[in-house]
This record gives structure tokens, C-alpha cells and sequence, in this order.
């Protein structure tokens, strides 16, 4: 097995999962602004340092993507944040995107930018303890979208991301997200997640990336949040599996799904079903957000100084998200 290999199944094999706690200071400000607690580095370090060090970290977490400002900061028992994951065996990752910005002939589409100083940031991080990394591009889906030009640029970035990662001697997490706003059905977003999927892979291939080294996270196939024909959790399980085993190559080694706007009992139980149903050689699991921390980010803000309280609504969250993973998760654990 290659280097890159080893990092990526070390990250995601035995229902292990990637706590995705990458929220820029715009977004973390958001989140902590609507529980009522103010957003100061302070404050985004203690809430992140409070989940770092609970307990499920051994057990569930292979991985933690990290924002800029959190990768730098060390924790008040003067661990730096990389040293606190790397204790509990999870590996440190790295947001390394610059964001998504309007797409030049296309305004309601988005193009992700960041290609610019990459290599040199990279190496930094690199330094820091980050061995895998994150890119993330955005699909909306109309009737005219997403078009083709969306489809291929960001493809294009993504793979020449890739690459630059894997020359860094770190494991890219390839984020290609078509967005659940708006009407459209599960068909459709099949189709549409279908095409964007596959001209990623012609470019990742293009670019010479080492697909045993990448872990891909993808939607899973939902109708849109707006939409009226909802479908089962059992045919979202069956038209994701069918999506994913008709347009990854067999040599990626896992996939880790994003939450997209899923509730937390959503992400689990949608999960559960596709792992359960998994016939591909691919590992399943998650790489959660909001579907991880959100019930903990609640509790926390009640007081930010009941460190227990808010480590055991984390440890419940990331231990059903795992048992998910294998296809062991019930509404009964769920309740206990």
C-alpha cells in the first residue's frame, strides 16, 4: 500500500468517520451567534477543545478537518490543537479552499477558488501536523443547472487540487456537493450528482492522481428540500449506492458522505441504510458538520462551562453516527 493509501483507510476503516469542524470565522460566527454565545477565537477554541478531547474521539473519529485559525491555536492545558487530535489517534486535517465565488458567465453558479499560493500553504499546514486535506465545490441544481461550464471548471480545480495535495504527501478529500435547495426529485438529483461525479474522476484521471490515495465526499440522492416528492430512507440508500457504484472508480478506497442539510436523525438513519446495503468494495461513512455537533453546540451554550454535558451529547452523536457506518444503528440505541 502506498503512504497516501495507509493515511486514507487509516482515517475512515473500522466505522471510524471525519468530524468536519472546519467552519470559517464567518460561519462558526453564525452558528454561535444563533445560540446566543459570542463569537471571539476565545470562545470558537473552547468549544472546539471541548469536543477534541471528549471521549468518542478514540472510538469514532479517524479524522477532523480544521479551518485556518483553529490549526494554529493551542489548547489552555498548552497542547497545540494537531497534538490534541494525534493523541486521541485521529489524524489532523486541513481546509484548504479559499471559498466558493460567483462563476464568471454564469452568476448563479459557483466556481471554488484557492489554486493560488496552494503548494506553499500546504507545506505549511504540512508542518503544522495536517496529512489530509479538504476541497470543497458547490452544484445547485434548476432546470438549467448545474451547466456544463460549472461542471467542468470545477472539476478541473478539483483535480489539479488533488494533485497538488498528493505531491505535498497528503490524502485530498475530493467535495463535490450538489446542493439540496430547491424542488427538484430524487431522479433528478440522481442524474445531476451522477454527471458532476464522473467528470471529476475524468479530470482526477487526467491529472494523474492517485485514486487509491483520496477519499471522496459526495450528497447522498435526496429529492430537494422544497421539493414534493420526498422519497424513502430505504431509496435514498438504493439510488446513492447506485450513483456511487456507477461513476467512482473501484481504486478509491472510501467514501464519506456529507450531512447537506440533513437533520441529525437523517444523516444517521440515511447512513445506516447505505452501509447496511453497501455491496460495493467501497467503505461508507461519514463526514459530518452539523450532523455531528450541532446537539452538542446546544448544550454547550447554556454554559460553556459544563465541559461533561456537552462531551456526552457529542460522544452519544459521534458513537450513532458510527454504529451507522456499519450498518448497526437503530431508532432503540438512538433513544438510549
Amino acid at each position: 500500500m502506498s503512504e497516501l493509501n495507509k493515511i486514507a483507510l487509516k482515517i475512515i476503516s473500522n466505522g471510524k468517520g471525519i468530524l468536519a469542524a472546519d467552519e470559517s470565522n464567518g460561519t462558526m460566527t453564525k452558528r454561535l451567534e444563533a445560540v446566543n454565545v459570542l463569537s471571539t477565537p476565545e470562545n470558537r477554541l473552547l468549544f472546539r477543545e471541548t469536543i477534541l478531547s471528549s471521549e468518542s474521539m478514540k472510538e469514532c473519529i479517524g479524522g477532523v478537518i480544521l479551518y485556518d485559525e483553529t490549526i494554529k491555536q493551542t489548547t489552555s492545558f498548552a497542547k497545540s490543537i494537531p497534538e490534541l487530535i494525534s493523541s486521541s489517534g485521529a489524524v489532523t486535517g486541513i481546509k484548504v479552499d479559499t471559498g466558493a465565488k460567483n462563476l464568471a458567465n454564469s452568476n448563479e453558479e459557483k466556481i471554488t477558488e484557492g489554486l493560488d499560493g496552494l503548494r506553499e500553504r500546504l507545506k505549511k499546514y504540512y508542518m503544522l501536523g495536517a496529512r489530509f486535506t479538504k476541497w470543497r465545490a458547490v452544484y445547485s441544481i434548476s432546470e438549467k443547472y448545474p451547466s456544463k461550464l460549472a461542471i467542468n471548471c470545477n472539476a478541473h480545480a478539483l483535480a489539479r487540487y488533488a494533485a497538488t495535495v498528493q505531491e505535498c504527501r497528503m490524502v485530498p478529500i475530493v467535495e463535490p456537493e450538489v446542493l439540496m435547495d430547491g424542488d427538484h426529485s430524487a431522479d433528478t438529483c440522481f442524474r445531476k450528482t451522477s454527471e458532476v461525479i464522473k467528470k471529476c474522476f475524468d479530470e482526477l484521471i487526467l491529472h494523474k492522481v492517485d485514486l487509491t490515495g483520496i477519499i471522496l465526499k459526495p450528497n447522498m440522492i435526496l429529492a430537494g428540500n422544497q421539493s414534493k416528492y420526498k422519497i424513502s430512507n430505504e431509496e435514498v440508500s438504493q439510488k446513492t449506492l447506485q450513483c456511487l457504484k456507477e461513476s467512482v472508480p473501484n481504486e478509491v478506497p472510501g467514501i464519506a458522505f456529507l450531512s447537506g442539510g440533513q437533520s441529525e436523525i437523517e444523516a444517521t438513519e440515511n447512513l445506516n441504510l447505505i452501509s447496511k446495503n453497501n455491496k460495493t468494495k467501497f467503505i461508507m461513512t461519514y463526514s459530518y458538520g452539523r450532523a455531528l455537533q450541532q446537539s452538542a453546540l446546544k448544550v454547550w451554550s447554556k454554559n460553556i462551562k459544563d465541559i461533561k454535558a456537552t462531551q456526552n451529547t457529542f460522544n452519544h452523536r459521534a458513537k450513532m453516527c458510527t454504529l451507522a457506518a456499519q450498518g448497526k444503528w437503530s431508532q432503540e440505541l438512538e433513544s438510549k
